[in-house]
């Protein structure tokens, strides 16, 4: 995995993902807990009451993992150790356990949280002959589709 150490005690980890094309997660080391932070998707345009829903949802789906929002209103992925459970086999399960989970709601969250903006990204690139190979899973929201919205 690609990774660095941005400050002392503090490592950032890609994950290479499937929907979602990579997740960064940050793990900060400290005297008693590592703490993982991982970034899911940025604040919903739309349809938010419906988008937290899910996500506190999920939050009962995943012990010992938390959907959360920073400041901003960003979700992220968090979770922590204690710091004596820290071994090579627990970080690999950790990271697995934060890649799944926000591999598994990427689609779930963009068509939740920005079905219009998706809408429009079609249109935009059909209108300029471009591809739209990533956007086949959100096909049922093309708007030049007859099935839009079913």
């Amino acid at each position: 995995l690609d990774w660095e150490q941005s400050t002392p005690g503090t490592y950032v980890v890609v994950l290479p993902g499937e929907f979602k094309l990579r997740t960064t997660v940050s793990l900060a080391l400290g005297a008693h807990r590592l703490t993982a932070n991982a970034f899911v998707v940025r604040k919903p345009d739309e349809n938010a009451e419906q988008f937290w829903r899910w996500l506190l949802r999920a939050n009962a789906r995943n012990p010992g993992l938390a959907f959360g929002i920073d400041p901003l209103g960003d979700v992220y992925l968090v979770a922590d150790l204690p710091r004596a459970a820290v071994s090579a086999a627990e970080l690999d399960h950790l990271l697995g356990r934060l890649l799944a989970a926000s591999d598994g709601a990427f689609n779930t969250l963009l068509e939740l949280g920005f079905a219009d903006s998706i809408r429009r990204e079609w249109a935009w690139r059909r209108s300029r002959g471009e591809s739209t190979a990533n956007l086949e899973a959100f096909g049922h929201l093309d708007p030049g589709t007859a099935d839009e919205g079913s």
